[in-house]
């Protein structure tokens, strides 16, 4: 059993005037992360909002899922670039991320077999914390390149 985590959240404003004021999350140890809501709700788009940090969280999980399983198996990965993309949903005026599509592209030392690479990525979603921990549909279409020898 893991220890809990614990994160800080800090909103200081009026809500007479916005509900977007300095707001920043804090965790023992790691440098602090601005956040606001989303600039469709008049938030601070240079900031996290919670869709960014969902998708990061999500694409880091599963990066880090993987990696782990392709160094187990003796995969040599070289380079992981991933892209997501939320789709979002509005229904009884309620709105969730219905749907989240992961397409990294990742490449291989020399000589790796893509097939083997491309088994341990689907396995990454049986054992990612976040996956697991989501109702969200997670649409995976990664990419593998094997660099030339």
């Amino acid at each position: 059993m893991s220890s809990p985590i614990r994160i800080t959240q800090l909103w200081q404003g009026s809500t007479a005037q916005s509900v977007d004021g300095e707001s920043t999350a804090f965790a023992a140890g790691k440098p602090p992360l601005p956040t606001s809501t989303d600039p469709s709700f008049g938030g601070d788009g240079s900031r996290w909002n919670p869709d960014d940090l969902y998708g990061a969280a999500l694409s880091t999980c599963f990066m880090y899922t993987f990696l782990a399983l392709a160094r187990k198996v003796r995969i040599d990965v070289r380079r992981y670039e991933d892209q997501v993309d939320l789709e979002l949903v509005t229904e009884d005026k309620r709105t969730r991320i219905q749907r989240a599509t992961l397409s990294p592209t990742i490449q291989l030392a020399p000589g790796s077999s893509a097939d083997k690479a491309r088994a341990m990525f689907e396995k990454s979603h049986k054992y990612c914390v976040i996956a697991n921990s989501s109702a969200v549909e997670i649409i995976l279409a990664p990419v593998f390149v094997v660099q030339a020898a």
